[in-house]
């Protein structure tokens, strides 16, 4: 296997860093959190139209670049980097491939070209907290999570003509600024109790929508109240298999997630050997001190191993053909990648904030939006150790000789 990077590739990294640098800088960032969508529409534009960054694992018949979710992953690397806030994750790594998995030909032909050219945002709207356990990255996706046939959830109902939806989603990225929300609601009640896939418009009537307070402000989020709301059922019919989906889906997240912090690993790490390199203490610099040097070796190590299974992730994701997952490729090896990659960004955050000193958690510093990042991924994506067990339950780690036997 040839590990190096293609011209393509390398191409789509330098010229997004280059953007990333002269239009999302320190200031431009604080500017664009603080606006009420989260985000900076002009820099959206610039990296739609400029690089088309929402459309670069989508088909060519849809309007997208037709490359494959590992592209994605590397540009999601330098998007990290920068902790640009933006509709990305949400749109294009979360909505727009299970539209593409499960929508009709005409929900394809209507929503992709929209997405692809950046449009158009969308979002993944799962219940309560669980949109870790919807994408099984932390857990079996039985369903549960949508709300199990009782109260709480969203809960969809059928009418002549169509489906509504009611029911309140907490915690959605993206989700007071999305035009277009993906929900997850329960349908059916406790006796034929399934999970579906609903396609909302985020102006509908009955749609009540606010941006919550984040930890991490560069991720917002919003609440999503849905009053009887009219939605349009993602795929063919009640058949589709939304949970298989839904974790199938799952493992190109982690991959372009797992890649994603260890660009902002990196950048922590080097924003911090340029502090200890400038700071001094008893006439000299205290990147000078052994001490530093062993605690800075330790960060580097953990963000280079990282870094090495989330490029492995993203390739056994989406091997280069775009035939599905790579034959051999180690189960669960996205959220393995998961796990080492927001780890390491949580060893590289907070021994930035300590060699810092008092600094790094001030307002006036960008430390500390490094270490929020890295809390705020684990509280929606991990933790470190359920994506970890996730994987050996998949791989069958722990099973017994005689259990293997009775499973074949």
């Amino acid at each position: 296997m040839d590990a190096s990077f293609t011209p393509e590739q390398d191409e789509i990294r330098r010229t997004l860093r280059e953007l990333l640098h002269s239009r999302c800088g320190p200031r431009e960032l604080r500017a664009a959190v603080d606006t009420p969508a989260g985000h900076d529409p002009a820099l959206w534009t610039a990296l739609a139209e400029q690089l088309g960054l929402p459309g670069l694992a989508l088909p060519e018949a849809y309007g997208g670049v037709g490359c494959t979710a590992t592209e994605l992953a590397l540009a999601c690397e330098e998007t990290g980097r920068a902790l640009a806030p933006s509709p990305l994750l949400a749109t294009a790594v979360l909505a727009a491939p299970l539209i593409a998995a499960l929508g009709t030909e005409a929900q394809r032909a209507a929503l992709l070209p929209r997405l692809a050219s950046g449009a158009l945002t969308a979002t993944l709207a799962v219940p309560g907290t669980a949109l870790a356990a919807a994408l099984a990255l932390t857990g079996g996706n039985g369903g549960d999570w949508a709300g199990g046939g009782r109260a709480g959830g969203v809960q969809a109902r059928q009418v002549e003509g169509g489906w509504r939806l009611y029911g309140q989603v907490d915690q959605v990225l993206d989700g007071h600024s999305a035009g277009l929300l993906l929900v997850a609601a329960h349908a059916g009640g406790f006796a034929r109790s399934r999970t579906l896939l609903f396609l909302v418009q985020g102006d509908a009537a009955g749609v009540v929508r606010v941006r919550q307070t984040a930890l991490d402000a560069t991720r917002p989020q919003g609440r999503v109240q849905l009053r009887d709301v009219e939605a349009e059922l993602l795929g063919e019919g009640d058949g589709t298999d939304v949970l298989g989906a839904l974790a199938g889906a799952g493992e190109a997240v982690a991959a372009v997630l797992a890649c994603e912090a260890v660009g902002a690993a990196d950048r922590a790490l080097e924003r911090t050997v340029e502090y200890v390199g400038q700071r001094e203490q008893f006439g000299r610099a205290i990147g000078s001190f052994q001490a530093v040097k062993h605690r800075l070796a330790d960060v580097y190590v953990a963000v280079q191993a990282a870094r090495s299974a989330a490029y492995y992730a993203a390739w056994a994701a989406t091997p280069p053909s775009g035939a599905g997952r790579v034959d051999g490729a180690a189960p669960s090896a996205e959220r393995l990648a998961l796990a080492q990659a927001l780890e390491a960004l949580r060893i590289a955050s907070a021994e930035g904030i300590q060699l810092h000193g008092g600094i790094g958690f001030t307002w006036e510093h960008e430390a500390h939006l490094y270490f929020k990042r890295a809390a705020g991924d684990e509280l929606l994506f991990g933790p470190v150790h359920r994506l970890r067990a996730q994987a050996a339950d998949r791989a069958r780690l722990f099973v017994t000789s005689e259990a293997r036997e009775v499973a074949v």
